[in-house]
């Protein structure tokens, strides 16, 4: 059985409505998904995953959560080569730029990301809580 972590920043409840969404489609899909916020999560959990979904919302200028989630991700990016991941995350305002540089990022430290990001402004609507789960059911394959 794969086992997936979900690890994710919310600050309005959107984010995390999305990452409760991508364990829908984890357990759907018959995977073992844990969740874990951006601080509960470090890098030395890496190896004990099959496969990681990370969501956040885009911040400030289009960019990552800077308190929290951005330390730990980039904490975990020089072992990222070779590991199965998907993101996802909300938006308020632009036009997902800031998940565009997010992919290029996960891609140059050699990430494999198994399918389309998920993205959503504000609050998810049913259409993006339905890509959340086919998004955890990619990452189980």
């Amino acid at each position: 059985m794969s086992k997936i972590a979900i690890v994710y920043w919310s600050g309005t409840g959107n984010t995390e409505r999305m990452a409760n969404a991508v364990m829908d489609g984890v357990q759907d899909a018959g995977a073992d998904g844990t969740l874990f916020t951006a601080a509960e999560f470090t890098p030395d959990r890496l190896n004990e995953f099959d496969a990681f979904a990370f969501g956040c919302p885009s911040m400030g200028v289009e960019s990552l959560e800077d308190s929290e989630f951005e330390p730990m991700f980039q904490a975990c990016e020089p072992m990222l080569a070779g590991k199965k991941l998907a993101l996802f995350g909300s938006f308020g305002w632009g036009d997902g730029e800031w998940m565009r540089n997010w992919e290029d990022a996960c891609r140059a430290d050699g990430a494999e990301l198994v399918c389309d990001s998920v993205i959503c402004c504000e609050a998810p609507d049913d259409k993006a809580v339905e890509k959340c789960r086919r998004l955890g059911a990619a990452l189980c394959q």
